[in-house]
Parts: structure tokens; sequence; C-alpha cells
């Protein structure tokens, strides 16, 4: 799945890459669809048009053959065919208001599970420059109010490895008011402090966490708030600013332990990877 998030704006040949790794193609689409339960193609398509659903809400300033460019087109028609099979709409139209309609339905499932407290126009924002570093990681599809049992998994790893200083990153690969709950794509990693450790017998995948410039907000409270605080900055914050968003995907860096943290309630650092408007 990194591979695929990595180059998504790219022709993805996965029998190409089955044959890199000394994989049997069909073995690896039988197993793709055994674990994510879909075709790799499909699952390839609807991250791309997830993505391209969620710029042309955020990003005013690009065109949406540009946007399509971004997510993996190369001819216009096909990407306003497969986003209208999807969406419902064209792509001109949802970006001129129509996808408050596809997402009211989202938006209302939403709020029946989770409320906030938070207000989230009083939060502060910085500009930051980030380095690649690398991760290990467990994916979940799903967004939820609590992600224990993921975290419990990374915790035991930890624990396994002996590994004393680390950073936990929660990654958020789509945008909650257009994505169903039970489709979100969430990424629990952990980066140990140390870049020279050696792990015996590590049984997780890597992934980079990738270089770029990125808008950063103090967050506290509970998974649900973080959610619906994706919510706000995806729905209202990033139209209105001076920023287009990227298609790396947002992420929180906790600043407490999150299995040990007793009381639910997280702090972190909001990542949203940006490029200026001139």
């Amino acid at each position: 799945m990194s591979y695929i998030y990595d180059n998504i704006e790219f022709d993805i040949d996965i029998d190409e890459l089955a044959y890199e790794y000394g994989i049997n193609k069909f073995h690896l689409y039988k197993i793709f669809k055994k674990q994510r339960g879909r075709a790799i193609y499909e699952t390839i398509k609807i991250i791309r048009l997830q993505k391209a659903a969620n710029l042309l809400i955020a990003n005013n300033h690009l065109t949406i053959s540009e946007i399509s460019n971004m997510c993996g087109y190369s001819a216009y028609t096909s990407f306003s065919r497969a986003f209208k099979k999807r969406f419902g709409q064209t792509p001109k139209y949802w970006r001129n208001g129509g996808f408050i309609e596809y997402s009211n339905s989202i938006l209302n499932e939403y709020e029946k599970q989770y409320t906030t407290n938070i207000n989230f126009n009083s939060l502060k924002h910085d500009l930051v420059k980030v380095k690649p570093r690398m991760a290990y990681y467990c994916r979940q599809v799903g967004y939820s109010s609590n992600y224990n049992n993921i975290w419990k998994k990374m915790d035991a790893w930890i624990y396994t490895h002996k590994i004393k200083e680390y950073e936990q990153i929660g990654i958020y690969h789509d945008n909650p008011t257009i994505t169903q709950l039970h489709e979100g794509n969430y990424v629990a990693c952990v980066i140990p402090k140390d870049p020279e450790i050696e792990l015996i017998n590590n049984n997780l995948p890597v992934l980079v966490i990738d270089e770029c410039l990125c808008v950063t907000f103090e967050i506290e409270g509970t998974d649900a708030d973080i959610l619906m605080f994706t919510k706000w900055v995806y729905h209202e914050w990033l139209p209105n600013s001076e920023y287009d968003k990227t298609i790396i995907p947002s992420y929180i860096i906790f600043k407490n332990d999150y299995i040990e943290n007793k009381n639910g309630i997280i702090k972190g650092t909001f990542h949203i990877p940006v490029s200026p408007i001139f």
C-alpha cells in the first residue's frame, strides 16, 4: 500500500512490481484482495479518485486537469468519467459546491457519533519544513473513536525490540468529509530516535515520512476531537487559506504515549502538507 500511495501520480504497473520483488503476480493479486477486500487495480482507482476529490475542494488555484494529472490520470475524459461514476457528479460540479451535497450524509453520520467542544477557529497555525524519515507501521482500514488495537500491536513491537526512545505518528490518508468512516485509511507509525538502531527479526514494513512543507496546529483532545478537527481543516480552513494541499497525507505527531495515555486525551502536532499559493 505504501508503494501505491507514494506513486499515485504515476502509472503503476503491479505486474512489474511483482516481478521486481520476485513475487508471482497472481499470488500478489490474491493476497491483496483477501487482505483489502478489493482487487488491487480497483483500490488504486479509488485512492486516486479520493485524492482528486479532496484536492478539488482544498486547492482552488489548480485546474481540474492539473489535479487529475497529480492523481495519475493522463486523460481528462477518463478521469471525468471515473469521477462521475464514483461520486455521481462531474469534477466541475463537485468543485463548484456539489461536494457539499455529497458530504452532507457523511457529516450527519459523524455528528451522530462524534461531538467536540473545541473551537477550532481559535487555534493558531505555524509553517515548518519537514525532513524525510523512515517509520515502521501498521495499517487500519476505518476511522474510529480510538485506535487502541492497532497501537497495542505497535506497543508490543516496541517492547519486543527494546526501543527506549521513539516518536509515534498517526497518518490520516483520507478526508473524513468525503470518506465513509469504514473506508478511511489510518496508519500507526513508530520512528526510533536512534537512526543506527539494528532491529533483529523485524516483522513490520517501513515507509517514508516525506520531506515537505507543512502547516501545523497544536491540538489536544480525544480521537473523536482529532477526527472532527481533520474535518474542519479540509472543509473550512484549507479552502480559505493561502495554501494548496499536496497529495502527501496529513498526520499527527503525538506528544504523549498513545497506549500509556489512560484518560483518552491526546496531545500532538497535526501536520498538513501544503504548497504556498503565489
